[in-house]
């Protein structure tokens, strides 16, 4: 049965940095693109950013473009978010999708 989960969340100090991980089963993935997502209660779910299946064209919304990366590793099936100098308003609950796919989310929580 397909599954996504992710990790890496946590709480962190405004300026600080991330890594957040999904890793991927029961997928063909290196034939799937897949996506990240955020999403505070109460408020739509923001796209991030997006990868394509061989990682060669991938888009960020520029409201995160200079702090957010997306990358994946596909024989380890799995996609990263690399986020730096993080901002209490980048607290919410980060998901991947990998293709229909989606996760249940790590916490990140910014906060001094």
């Amino acid at each position: 049965q397909a599954q996504v989960v992710e990790s890496g969340g946590g709480l962190v100090q405004p300026g600080g940095s991330l890594r957040l991980s999904c890793v991927a089963s029961g997928f063909t993935f290196d034939t799937l693109g897949l996506g990240w997502y955020r999403q505070a209660p109460g408020k739509e779910r923001e796209l991030l950013a997006t990868m394509n299946r061989s990682g060669g064209d991938t888009y960020t919304s520029d409201s995160v473009r200079e702090r957010f990366t997306v990358s994946r590793d596909n024989p380890k099936s799995t996609t990263y978010l690399q986020i730096k100098d993080l901002k209490p308003e980048d607290t919410d609950v980060y998901c991947c999708r990998v293709a229909l796919k989606w996760g249940q989310g790590t916490q990140v929580t910014v906060s001094s």
